[in-house]
């Protein structure tokens, strides 16, 4: 079986984002067969404007485009903004899945967040489930991934020090990779 590649999208444009940190943990506690690369252009997007949603679209959107079409799934960890999801993030959304052909339907997605709050990412990543739901994405339902007190389980230095969040994340990927195989295994028969 080839290697999966997976698109890692942070929700957050913060540089010392946990968020970001909790997806370097994630590739750096990769099982194998996964190819996990790193989205880092979101703040270049521009706001979702269907006068720009044309034949040839922005050019940071026609590359987002092209790197959501050409992964066989995403990992999105999202940070929590006034109990939903950062808008840069929504804004992705929104250009991926007015995409020709729905870049997002039928796409396995893994969900994570870390938050330095008490609950977590818990409402972002519910807000988002709805969201991908609604495009159509196929999300990974189990384990949840919501960091809480993400201050004391990612490290100013960004590494992840939590064994459990470790293993959580390790289950998240392997769960993300069996939807993903079971996908591929669906498109082609």
């Amino acid at each position: 079986m080839r290697e999966l590649n997976v698109l890692a999208v942070s929700g957050s444009l913060r540089a010392g984002s946990h968020n970001t940190a909790l997806l370097h943990a994630a590739a750096k506690l990769n099982p194998g067969g996964l190819v996990i690369e790193m989205e880092r252009d979101l703040g270049r997007i521009p706001l979702y404007d269907q006068d720009l949603d044309a034949a040839t679209p922005p050019p940071p959107v026609a590359a987002l485009r092209a790197r959501v079409a050409a992964a066989d799934a995403l990992l999105i960890a999202t940070p929590e903004h006034n109990a939903s999801i950062p808008a840069v993030l929504k804004n992705a959304i929104d250009w991926i899945s007015t995409a020709p052909g729905g870049l997002l339907l039928g796409k396995p997605v893994a969900i994570a967040g870390a938050s330095p709050g008490p609950f977590g990412s818990v409402r972002a990543q519910l807000a988002l489930r709805q969201i991908l739901a609604s495009v159509g994405a196929e999300v990974v339902v189990k384990p949840e991934v919501t960091v809480f007190r993400c201050d004391t389980r990612i490290g100013e230095d960004g590494v992840l020090a939590d064994p459990y969040t470790a293993d959580l994340l390790r289950d998240l990927l392997g769960a993300l990779a069996r939807k993903a195989s079971r996908s591929l295994v669906d498109c082609t028969e």
